[in-house]
């Protein structure tokens, strides 16, 4: 496991067999605000790098950023085709051109039902259903047996383009034997069923019915079966649509191409045609779920979007999920919205969004259907793989057919018995929003400089050891304007002496005296402030 197997994204699991390996999913994961100025988190590839000759070839469950985002950083050193339906490919096109690896890069288009070789690898595409279109589960043939990955999923018994999971397909396998079964667990928490993405399509079209005045929905812009449900409320309603975000714009013309997007005639305007629409006439659908601050909401909010700002009787439908650690973002951005007049609909007032991954029922059923020898939870927190676990020890496995891996774990299935062994010790790779390489080492400097703030001494020197200026002393983040002054005279003062001291010896190298001054400067810190800010020293000779 390379990823999501205590992390909900950066899904990734590489298979060896017979010399050759096969990746499953290549995703990446968003951050939470505490790793400042990170805005992607990739696998640690280092592993398969060092046997890319080997990599067979990359499938892929469907084209969600947290399953196929990291492929371009990983196509970049691995030469290897990838797998995936229409849809996963159309969206996996996009990123590699913007990457500028298009060109080099080898597709390869499966269908849901297909059987196909890779490399040595006999991989079965299973039809599926999750909040994207065209989604498959996975199976792999080995000499060790079946390893069946659900990759996300649900059972939605009436999905909007009506391609339910292939349970057909899932009881023969069962029927065959699965050797280990790797399943979804993101909602494992949920007890019951997850509710069927109609039922959203129900509420927003009576949401969109009653609205006073213009609608405005945010959602992710990867859900083709939202943005069709919503195209598809409005041409009933005799409304027209405006489509405003970057990725949702990309997203649609995409899906719209590749058919698995039906724009009904005519409801689509430019934001030119728009002005001219009576607002209780008008649906915009929008990226800012989040409540990212580059959204178009968010910069609709503040004003700062070049097209639209909110304004009072708007109905904004925020049609997603609050995902852990956007809370705050999100709340704040919805009582803006209040402020500026409009009436606001979320998940815990409105039903107006449903996961798509199963709630424990459908979990279950999944799992009793195939009978794996072993079950192996992914795609969750660490407390969402025993969850699952837990799920299935009550329900007739036994502890030793369960086996809970961290991201690193290695599992060596070898005469039908599997064994943990070893474990790799991973650095995911973090991105900054210009997809520059953030190291560790950085995102320790800056949780300090957040934490602690910085000091910055100065001061100049002959080369007779003679102090040639006062000691100048900054700090930002350090301490309020009222002790300010106090403290960098009184740690000025302690700067002189020392330094004074230390050139009277005569004994020591510049970089012996900026450690001791910095040493200083830190005990001095922490005695007055208990805090240890970045200290910066920079003696110049003369």
């Amino acid at each position: 496991m390379l990823g999501g197997s205590g992390e909900i994204g950066m899904n990734c699991l590489v298979i060896e067999h017979k010399d050759q390996l096969i990746m499953i999913d290549c995703g990446v994961d968003f951050p939470e605000d505490q790793l400042l100025g990170v805005e992607l988190m990739i696998p640690d590839f280092r592993w398969v790098f060092e046997r890319k000759e080997r990599l067979a070839g990359v499938v892929l469950t469907h084209g969600h950023e947290d399953h196929i985002g990291a492929l371009p950083y990983l196509l970049r050193e691995a030469d290897a085709p990838v797998y995936g339906t229409r849809l996963t490919l159309g969206l996996v096109q996009e990123r590699l051109r913007e990457h500028r690896l298009l060109k080099k890069a080898r597709l390869v288009e499966i269908s849901a039902g297909e059987r196909r070789k890779v490399g040595d690898f006999e991989v079965d595409f299973i039809q599926s259903s999750h909040s994207i279109a065209d989604v498959v589960a996975i199976a792999v043939r080995t000499e060790q047996g079946v390893l069946l990955h659900t990759g996300d999923f649900k059972l939605d018994p009436t999905p909007v383009d009506g391609k339910r999971m292939d349970l057909n397909a899932l009881t023969r396998l069962g029927e065959e034997g699965v050797l280990a079964l790797f399943s979804d667990s993101t909602n494992v928490e949920s007890p019951g069923y997850t509710p069927s993405e109609r039922e959203v399509g129900k509420a927003i079209f009576e949401i969109c019915q009653k609205a006073p005045s213009r609608v405005i929905i945010a959602l992710f812009a990867s859900h083709i079966h939202r943005i069709q449900q919503v195209l598809d409320a409005a041409s009933g309603l005799g409304k027209k649509v405006l489509i405003t975000g970057r990725s949702m714009e990309a997203n649609t013309r995409i899906a719209h191409e590749l058919g698995y997007l039906s724009i009904p005639p005519h409801v689509l305007v430019s934001p030119g045609q728009s002005r001219g629409i009576s607002e209780d006439k008008l649906v915009v659908i929008t990226t800012g779920s989040q409540g990212e601050p580059l959204s178009a909401l968010s910069r609709m909010v503040r004003g700062a979007h070049k097209q639209l700002k909110i304004i009072p009787g708007d109905t904004v439908i925020f049609s997603s999920k609050f995902i852990p650690g956007n809370e705050r973002a999100i709340q704040n951005l919805i009582n803006e919205l209040y402020r500026q007049g409009a009436e606001v609909f979320y998940e815990t007032v409105s039903e107006i969004h449903c996961s798509g991954h199963a709630s424990q029922e459908e979990l279950l059923f999944v799992l009793n259907l195939v009978h794996p020898k072993y079950f192996i939870p992914v795609h969750g927190e660490y407390r969402h793989l025993v969850k699952h676990k837990q799920l299935a020890v009550r329900n007739g496995f036994k502890e030793e057919q369960c086996l809970v891996l961290d991201d690193g774990s290695m599992v060596v299935f070898e005469d039908g018995v599997a064994r943990l062994e070893g474990k790799l010790e991973l650095e995911p790779e973090y991105l900054d929003g210009s997809r520059v390489e953030v190291p560790h080492q950085v995102l320790k400097e800056r949780l300090r400089l957040a934490e602690a703030g910085v000091a910055l001494m100065s001061v100049s020197v002959s080369k007779l050891h003679k102090r040639l200026s006062p000691v100048r002393l900054e700090t930002a983040g350090v301490v309020g304007e009222k002790m300010r002054d106090e403290l960098l005279w009184e740690a000025r003062q302690n700067c002189e002496g020392k330094l004074d001291s230390l050139l009277k010896q005569g004994k020591r190298t510049l970089a012996e005296i900026e450690e001791e001054l910095r040493a200083e400067l830190k005990r001095y810190f922490k005695h007055r402030l208990a805090r240890k800010p970045v200290i910066l020293i920079s003696i110049s000779e003369g």
